[in-house]
């Protein structure tokens, strides 16, 4: 199979010989010499030298052309415009693979062969087309590839075509259809009998959930691909090294669920039976990842000899450099962070002087990440050549030669923009920006940052997929690039401009934690203006920086207002952790207003004279970090509480806001919950009271106990536009998609099947869902962003507004709160969701059995307030 690794083509399936056919050839020595040119491109291709591979093919495009073989020519055509697709030479793949597919009209009558070759052009171009931005393009393209292939029985050709299909969906936002085809890829699958076909086939298949996020089915996909390759390799050891390639993948998808200790075990297990020495290499640099990522010091140390004896058996390859520049960044990181004194070379020079050995180390790196830029020049391979350029300026970087930094770094731009690898220029000017900053060229380093962070916009689709060569983390490689830029920006007394750059930022970055929460670039923001959906409403805008917590406040028709307090980040972190504890009340009061007030003074006090001279009712929160799992309703200024002043709402940000008021003229709701234990959580029995007492006060169909299933709740739903859904069950709100869920009597119900559920309802302009309601759900236990899964799945749900809670609270209070809240949206003419969430706090509050802020602090309302 051959791969076009910067566009991970999962498919890109040509292989096969030149079959003698009766076409004009001059001689049988000449087509023999015409086939080992073939084949010895395919060679230098499959070892990652992809200017050679060219080089050769060219030879073969010529020969075959002279012998009159057209089907020849075509083959080798569109194996050359593999070959430039992976040297980023885009417009030559596109003449190429057009010069292809040009000698192969599209007919009936062609040959079997003829027919094979068309479906791997087909393949090809699909990749260029993808590859070139035109997604719609290669998504017919890989249609009619799909076509060709089954027209000669390639069970495997055609799999990877509709693996490609759902990938150009993906791109294009479509993400049910795609995942439709992926299932009905694996349905034919199953239905196989267990061939070598089969098995490569669900290897395919588990790399491409895992690189959408999927990653409970890549594992248990590549766990079947895995057991029928053992299977195959019994009775015959060629098999082998699929095995060692299926448990190279699998391990990448345990680490990828963090299951670090059978993820290091699959590592460990395909280095063992590794044959091919690149494989056996990249299952060692994973584990020495991995072990390095969960700070395994010791465990990482004992890989370094096998790795360096491993490196030095490869031949010159992308996949060489890439293995080297991998190994040298493990390195750094592991000197950093043992603060270089505990990981050995093998064979560097021995010393007793602590700083020699640490210069000995830097060295070595540095003669590492020499090699490698030699290697990629000798292939002419710009894209590896970019990567390892870059991280040798980082090296320079780390031992603050800044200068030499910087030349390094801008050579390696300069590279990767020349071939238009966005993957690769973008880390590298985030680079560039950490550079200027420590030359003290502010202006300029904030120029890096926002090219780094338009990249980084601009790979949207391709950050929250798996990478495999480049590795996008987004803790590590994303988020910090738009903190890091928002610091720059608020330094000194900023300006508007950068104010409201800043801003812009922090909404970007809300944005980007939810793509990579649902692992799909499936949010579209909406551009707001404050002074247009609220003129009584103020924006706050706290952001967590390493030394301080800054705030922005937008208010209607006002210039932007900046304050911050200086701290380290370890503080700040621990004040929220402290007040999140002292919400619950095992806890003395005096301990609670303490922090509460604590908090208070470094988000709102600031801003208190602003809010009242501008008239303010509403505090709309756009939160960052830990902060959202704190109610912001249950800060204290030291006489009274936030809510008593202001009604207060959440957003993941304006940019994903539909400013409409509420519309009640028909207000039904469906009322839907459990008050009996099921799936293994506790009875609610105050459920069936909090129910009957909504449907008194608002028209609902009612789902109770048995009758609440997802398929009665999905019937519903889809019956009756209802403008309300109100869920009275256990649920759980984390970090992670998978773990995010709301129980029904028949199951678990996570975020995407709920999204799925609602998504006819959703599409429903003219009656849009205004109300989502989840009145017994609770953050994960010790997961600092479980929040992140509440603004997850309140965005994902379609509703304009949702109101759920940060932890589970006592049912018979919840009963009354819910009771109280939709009598004042009932009742009261042109309240707004979040004044009518402000008068049942209240009314719990004032209630002395109640006072206390776990009872009504974590009703919390996030999107539409209005």
């Amino acid at each position: 199979m051959l791969r076009s690794p910067k566009r991970e083509a999962l498919a890109q399936k040509n292989s096969g010989l030149v079959s003698n056919l009766p076409v004009r050839i001059h001689s049988y020595s000449q087509l023999a010499k015409t086939s080992t040119l073939l084949e010895s491109g395919k060679a230098f291709f499959a070892a990652g030298k992809f200017r050679e591979a060219a080089r050769v093919w060219q030879q073969a495009s010529v020969s075959y052309s002279e012998q009159g073989n057209s089907l020849g020519q075509a083959r080798s055509l569109n194996y050359l415009s593999l070959a430039y697709l992976n040297l980023g030479e885009w417009e030559q793949a596109q003449r190429t693979i057009s010069q292809s597919l040009s000698l192969l009209p599209i007919s009936d009558n062609l040959p079997e062969e003829g027919a094979e070759i068309l479906a791997e052009g087909l393949n090809t171009q699909g990749n260029i087309q993808l590859a070139l931005g035109q997604t719609a393009r290669a998504l017919d393209t890989w249609k009619q590839a799909a076509i060709a292939y089954e027209s000669v029985g390639d069970i495997t050709g055609r799999l990877g075509s509709q693996i490609n299909q759902a990938r150009a969906l993906q791109s294009l936002g479509n993400y049910r259809r795609s995942q439709k085809l992926l299932e009905q890829a694996l349905a034919q699958l199953q239905s196989q009998p267990n061939t070598a076909i089969k098995a490569t086939g669900l290897g395919m298949l588990g790399v491409a959930l895992q690189a959408v996020g999927d990653l409970t089915q890549s594992r248990e996909l590549l766990e079947q691909s895995l057991a029928i390759t053992q299977q195959l390799e019994v009775k015959n050891p060629v098999f082998g090294r699929d095995t060692s390639a299926t448990l190279l993948s699998l391990g990448n998808t345990l680490a990828a669920l963090q299951e670090t200790e059978a993820a290091l075990k699959r590592y460990q297990q395909a280095t063992t039976v590794a044959t091919n020495p690149l494989t056996r290499t990249q299952a060692l640099l994973n584990h020495l990842n991995l072990l390095v990522k969960t700070q395994q010091w010791k465990e990482a140390q004992t890989l370094l000899p096998q790795i360096q004896s491993n490196l030095l058996s490869l031949s010159p390859s992308r996949a060489s450099v890439y293995a080297q520049v991998n190994f040298a960044a493990n390195l750094m990181k592991m000197g950093r962070s043992i603060q270089n004194s505990k990981f050995k070379i093998q064979n560097s020079q021995t010393t007793n002087n602590k700083k020699q050995t640490t210069k000995n180390k830097q060295q070595f790196i540095a003669q590492l990440l020499a090699k490698a830029v030699q290697e990629a020049r000798t292939l002419e391979d710009p894209q590896a050549e970019a990567y390892a350029l870059g991280q040798l300026g980082h090296l320079y970087e780390l031992t603050t030669q800044w200068q030499e930094a910087k030349e390094l770094t801008e050579q390696a731009i300069i590279i990767a923009q020349r071939i238009k690898a966005a993957d690769i220029v973008a880390p590298w000017q985030w680079q560039l920006g950490r550079v200027l900053k420590q030359q003290g060229r502010i202006n300029e380093a904030v120029e890096a940052y926002s090219i780094a962070v338009a990249t980084l916009q601009s790979l949207r689709q391709e950050l929250v997929t798996s990478n495999p060569e480049l590795q996008f983390s987004f803790t590590e490689s994303v988020e910090p690039v738009y903190r890091e830029l928002v610091a720059l920006l608020l330094q000194s007394n900023p300006s508007q401009a950068n104010l409201k750059q800043a801003r812009k930022l922090i909404e970007a970055l809300q944005l980007a934690e939810l793509e990579n929460f649902f692992r799909q670039a499936c949010l579209q923001p909406l551009p707001q203006v404050i002074d247009e959906v609220d003129l009584q409403a103020a924006v706050v805008y706290p952001i967590i920086l390493p030394d301080r917590l800054a705030v922005i406040v937008s208010r209607p028709g006002k210039p932007l207002f900046h304050y911050e307090t200086k701290l380290p980040q370890a503080q700040i972190e621990n004040a929220i952790d402290q007040l999140r504890l002292y919400l619950s009340p095992h806890f003395f009061d005096e301990d609670l207003l303490r922090e509460s007030q604590k908090l208070y003074d470094w988000l709102i006090k600031p801003a208190e004279a602003e809010l009242v001279a501008n008239d303010i009712e509403t505090l709309v929160f756009v939160l960052d970090g830990s902060l959202r799992s704190l109610p912001m309703a249950a800060l204290h200024d030291g006489e009274q509480y936030l809510i008593e002043k202001y009604s207060i709402a959440l957003t993941p940000g304006l940019q994903l806001l539909e400013p409409q008021p509420l519309k009640l003229e028909e207000f039904k709701a469906l009322t839907a919950g459990l008050s009996e234990p099921r799936q293994g959580f506790s009875a609610l029995p105050a459920v069936e009271e909090e129910v009957n007492q909504i449907a008194s006060e608002v028209p609902s169909a009612i789902l109770l106990n048995s009758e609440f299933t997802s398929e009665q709740l999905r019937t519903e739903i889809s019956s009756v536009p209802f403008p309300v859904i109100h869920l009275a069950t256990h649920g759980q709100f984390s970090s992670k998609a998978q773990e995010t869920f709301l129980v029904t009597w028949d199951g678990n119900l996570k975020v995407e099947d709920l999204a799925q559920l609602l998504q006819t309802r959703k599409q429903d302009i003219t009656n849009p869902l205004e109300l989502l309601v989840l009145s017994a759900c609770q953050t994960a236990t010790g997961d600092k962003m479980a929040a992140l899964g509440l603004a997850g799945l309140a965005v994902r749900s379609g509703a304009r507004s949702t109101l759920a809670t940060l932890w589970q609270v006592n049912d018979e209070s919840t009963a009354e709160f819910m009771v109280e809240f939709y009598s004042s949206l009932t009742q009261q003419s042109g309240i707004t969701k979040a004044e009518a969430l402000r008068t049942a706090q209240i009314k719990l509050l004032e209630q002395p059995q109640y006072q206390h802020p776990f009872y009504w602090a974590p009703f919390v309302l996030v999107g539409n307030w209005l």
